[in-house]
């Protein structure tokens, strides 16, 4: 896979993706991306934002202040 910012060669990593809901904050761990080997660009598969998605959205429910999850516990 090629970097959409710079072109360069990424790698398979994981990384912790954070998206801010205004209300709280919600940090997934462990989560599989492409990080490109030059600027560091992450970028997720589709099937893995389906999962972000998912991930938030069941979070909103329980709206803490700050939530932490780790992708590979949930989607196992």
């Amino acid at each position: 896979m090629r970097c959409i910012s710079c072109g360069a060669k990424t790698i398979s990593d994981t990384t912790s993706d954070v998206t801010d809901l205004k209300e709280c904050l919600v940090v997934v761990r462990n989560t599989p991306c492409h990080k490109c080997t030059e600027c560091s660009e992450i970028i997720y598969t589709g099937d893995v934002i389906k999962q972000l998605e998912i991930i938030v959205e069941s979070v909103k429910k329980s709206i803490n202040e700050v939530e932490v999850v780790d992708f590979k516990s949930i989607v196992a």
